[in-house]
């Protein structure tokens, strides 16, 4: 499953599913899809995501048969992941406005 991260003042943000649900839930959010985070619940949402990932321990490394040629080096570390939503949530809280996700890439952007 794929989830879009969309508000009236940036670009709209596809991730993973797991990964998205797992950020939403360190913004302190249930993980439902879909969603919303209010105009003036965002910065909120952007200090503990930003504080969530600087507590956030890397995954161990996998030895299966899939990921013997993948290096640590390899990985995307969680904060990296997180990029683009802080992006779009500092963006939200600066113009004041609304953030919204839900499963799928065909959100239309806008209002």
């Amino acid at each position: 499953m794929l989830i879009t991260f969309r508000c009236r003042v940036y670009t709209n943000i596809t991730m993973f599913g797991d990964v998205a649900q797992h950020l939403l839930k360190i913004m302190g959010h249930s993980g439902m899809v879909p969603g919303t985070i209010l105009a003036k619940d965002v910065p909120a949402a952007l200090e503990r995501l930003k504080n969530g990932i600087k507590n956030e321990r890397p995954d161990p490394p996998t030895n299966s048969p899939d990921t013997d040629d993948v290096s640590d080096k390899d990985t995307v570390s969680l904060a990296h992941r997180a990029l683009p939503l802080i992006e779009l949530l500092t963006a939200a809280a600066k113009e004041k406005c609304d953030v919204m996700w839900e499963a799928g890439d065909n959100m239309r952007s806008g209002s």
